[in-house]
């Protein structure tokens, strides 16, 4: 015989000691999936037959079945279970976490059960205890179904125990994760046949008048890309015609073109055709009367049809869940009273309005799933999405419309209502209260639990990444103090490795080993970009002000934001910073950049100079004391060992040479950083130098290759040459020689004229290799920038020894990490995702820029 159990069940295997309980769970089940209460009587005492340790070993086993029904795990408690109480807690569990009890008795006679333990050495005990148990459970076997369980199986001999053949798990009905769409989700309908139709044949549907078999009701509808709808329930009621609604809906959903979960009007319909006691409000008296012209058959149909809908779908591979009242992640592929309620009525909180109607418990606001909840019930004026979920209930009934949602593509498809057939209790126009979507307005306050602590990110480049717990608070220091609206927020960029260090003796960092980290890794062709004399800046550019509050949220501010790889405001001047982001988006108008990429607005990684208009403190405070003290010392000393030598004095050449050398080296480490600086006056005195097109609605353009990006900045830097700085770049393939040489000579007459050096990337925005993922891209310096980073004397044989040594790994690791989150944060915003999921990964880059490693890399 086959023992059949839900996929997602509490089993119960009951007997008394020796009826083959433990051997049953070992030779039917997973070893994971078993909890014995003899183990962990061994886990809290060291002896599994300890009786004095029956209710610790009982804490344990509690809290282990627990922990499994809240991860989704079938569970099968070894225990004896022969007193009700016994069971009690265990059903409580099941009830807790919304899984399906299921109970195995293995009622073997007292006699196989006392052998059995007589050849066991590890049971001191009499043959009283089994004669007890078994009478206990004789005593509760009867009981089974009114404590709950829905499936039990009572297994009398050793015979029949070995006649199971094996456990089937039996998936749930809610369970469609098969089903992968594409869906058309409508809301609730409540009677208006018309404009179901008329939704249907805007989505595309064709509908057929056919032959009356008794099934289909006389209609064919169908889609000719094969796309299947989702009613999520409240078929009938308040309006106009609900016999037709049941005979569209039924007749789909039999042909398999759809399905449908029920809704609490439809749960009062049936139970009152059932012949319940049900009053008849809130528009069943209307649909009574309407069905009185039906047929006997059609309405013992809709009874049938009504009782066999299930409360709601997961569907496809678990992104997607429909209910007619919405679902919590808990409850997902869950099925219990609980959750049937909730999906048909929701949660309210027990108080009522000043319209006497029930305040509802707002889920959505703390829904916290990884799948997409599709949900009706409460009217709303427009339809909006909240932390992944979405009411499409806009009161078609009370003269709004009947939405649909197209699935995956999240269109909204709506058509207005020819009428109003009932009229709302509460006006739908009451529902708006402000200006911003639901989700901005829940975005204004962020979770201090969303973001700090030990976390781990999952990223699509680089699967979970963990960030530690005193990282994160770093993080959440810099957020707090210093960073720009957090709406605007939407990236930030990795840290970028070095290449190698040279094997040329007179150079620390060289093309060649910029250029052979790729092509060691199979990349054939790189892209090399001129390295600028300036800060890393992200803009994040709007079309219009209206964009500024429906895209981002933000009210009363700004066309757009410029802000540093760690989150703060570029600008001090808030006239130059205006003046500055004006130019920028007038720039994207001239240039066609809107419609070109059908979008308004745009995300832009870029550098923007001079370096001195944010370092400036930087500069004068570091590099330029330690500049003008270091010449003027030294040419103090210089001048003096020159008198000691012209007075003759022997041996003083070696020592004069050294500072002489000094001297040289500061006057070049004056002259270096001095080409990052210019006097700025006037917004056309900075340079803004894009290099990435990071996202525009509905895109993240890292499935563009880097020649695409700069193609398009340079059309939107022509559009004004005075404030955009063209990047000069080269393609380069790593395996022709003289492509690799004219890449190399371009860089030493760039570095020798004062140039930064260049950075040189895959072709591909991502590129992988054996290890994996490679880096976004290396920096190749020049020698006398370096003199910047390192020291005016870096270049010193010695020196340039101990700086070859220098280990890339950690900061390589990082660099991965921090793109990985970037592109993740950009990908959630795009997929318009709630902002603290999109936090995530923008603090998760700030909490790794707290990590110990050499910022001079």
């Amino acid at each position: 015989m086959e023992i059949k159990v839900p996929e997602l069940s509490l089993v119960l295997l009951i007997g008394a000691s020796g009826s083959g309980k433990s051997t049953f769970a070992k030779t039917h089940f997973g070893k994971h999936e078993v909890v014995s209460s003899d183990v962990c009587r061994g886990i809290v005492s060291n002896d599994e037959n300890s009786q004095s340790a029956t209710n610790d070993a009982f804490d344990v086993l509690n809290f282990i079945v627990g922990k499994r029904l809240k991860n989704g795990h079938l569970t099968v408690v070894d225990a004896t279970n022969v007193q009700t109480e016994a069971r009690k807690g265990l059903i409580n569990l099941a009830r807790q976490y919304h899984t399906l009890p299921v109970a195995i008795v293995l009622d073997l006679p007292q006699r196989i059960c006392e052998d059995r333990n007589a050849s066991r050495e590890d049971r001191n005990f009499g043959n009283h205890v089994i004669r007890q148990q078994k009478q206990q459970l004789k005593r509760s076997i009867k009981g089974l179904k009114r404590e709950g369980f829905r499936k039990i199986y009572v297994l009398k001999s050793e015979e029949e125990v070995d006649s199971v053949t094996g456990i089937v798990r039996e998936k749930l009905y809610n369970d469609k994760k098969e089903l992968h769409g594409p869906f058309d989700i409508i809301g609730d309908i409540h009677g208006c046949y018309d404009e179901t139709i008329s939704l249907l044949k805007k989505l595309g549907y064709i509908i057929n008048s056919v032959d009356n078999d008794g099934n289909n009701y006389g209609l064919e509808i169908k889609h000719p890309e094969n796309r299947q709808v989702i009613f999520l329930g409240d078929l009938v009621d308040r309006g106009p015609n609900s016999p037709a609604v049941l005979k569209l809906v039924m007749s789909m959903v039999r042909s398999g073109s759809a399905l449908c979960v029920p809704g609490n009007h439809d749960l009062k319909l049936q139970k009152k055709l059932n012949g319940k006691n049900v009053q008849l409000k809130h528009g069943l008296a209307e649909t009574m009367e309407q069905l009185e012209n039906e047929s006997p058959e059609f309405i013992a149909d809709v009874k049938e049809f009504l009782y066999s809908l299930i409360s709601h779908y997961i569907l496809d591979d678990g992104k997607l869940a429909v209910a007619h009242a919405g679902i919590k992640e808990e409850m997902q592929g869950r099925g219990s009273g609980a959750v049937r309620s909730f999906c048909l009525y929701g949660e309210t909180t027990g108080e009522i309005d000043e319209f006497g109607l029930p305040v509802r418990y707002n889920w959505a606001s703390e829904y916290r799933g990884k799948a997409k909840v599709i949900y009706g019930h409460t009217p709303v004026p427009k339809a909006e999405w909240l932390n992944k979920t979405i009411d499409i209930d806009t009161g078609c009934v009370f003269g709004g419309e009947l939405t649909a949602l197209r699935y995956p593509e999240e269109e909204l498809v709506s058509v207005k209502a020819a009428k109003v057939y009932s009229e709302p209790i509460k006006p739908l126009e009451l529902e708006v209260e402000s200006n911003l979507s639901h989700q901005q307005e829940y975005d204004d306050l962020l979770n201090i639990d969303d973001v700090i602590g030990k976390r781990i990110v999952q990223t699509r480049l680089r699967n979970n990444l963990t960030i530690r717990e005193e990282n994160s608070i770093a993080a959440l220091e810099v957020m707090s103090r210093f960073a720009i609206n957090p709406k605007w927020l939407i990236y930030l960029p990795p840290t970028m490795s070095p290449c190698a260090t040279s094997e040329l003796p007179n150079y620390l960092e060289h093309p060649e080993q910029a250029i052979n980290y790729y092509r060691k890794r199979g990349v054939e062709k790189i892209v090399c970009e001129e390295k600028h004399m300036g800060s890393r800046v992200i803009l994040v550019l709007c079309k219009d002000e209206e964009t500024v509050l429906n895209r981002f949220g933000i009210e009363n501010e700004r066309i757009g934001i410029c802000y540093t790889r760690t989150g703060r405001n570029f600008f001090n001047d808030s006239t130059i910073e205006k003046e500055f982001l004006s130019r920028v988006q007038i720039a994207l108008t001239k240039s066609g950049f809107w419609d070109k990429f059908k979008t308004d607005w745009v995300c832009l990684d870029a550098e923007l100079m001079p370096w001195s208009s944010k370092a400036q403190s930087l500069l004068q405070d570091q590099y330029a004391s330690v500049g003008s003290s270091a010449k003027n010392s030294l040419t103090a000393v210089e001048q003096v060992l020159q008198k000691t030598k012209n007075r003759g004095i022997k041996d003083i050449e070696t020592i004069l040479d050294k500072f002489s050398y000094k001297k040289k080296a500061v006057s070049k480490f004056i002259d270096a950083y001095r080409n990052y600086c210019w006097d700025v006056n006037s917004v056309d005195d900075y340079k803004l130098a894009p290099f990435h097109i990071l996202a525009t609605e509905g895109a993240v353009h890292i499935d563009k290759d880097h020649h695409w990006h700069m193609e398009n900045i340079k059309e939107v830097c022509l559009a004004d040459e005075k404030i955009f700085r063209i990047t000069p770049y080269k393609v380069v393939e790593t395996n022709d020689k003289e492509s690799v040489q004219k890449a190399i000579d371009w860089w030493t007459e760039m570095t020798e004229k004062g140039g930064e050096g260049m950075v040189v990337k895959s072709f591909d925005f991502i590129s992988y290799g054996k290890e994996g993922l490679l880096q976004p891209a290396v920096k190749c310096r020049g020698s006398e920038y370096l003199r910047i980073i390192y020291g005016p004397e870096y270049d010193l044989p010695e020196n340039m020894q101990r700086l070859k040594s220098r280990g890339l790994s950690r900061k390589r690791s990082l660099a991965l990490r921090e793109f990985a989150l970037g592109v993740e944060g950009l990908e959630r915003f795009v997929r318009k995702e709630p902002l603290r999921r999109i936090h995530e990964s923008v603090f998760g880059v700030l909490a790794l820029e707290s990590e110990d490693v050499d910022p001079r890399l």
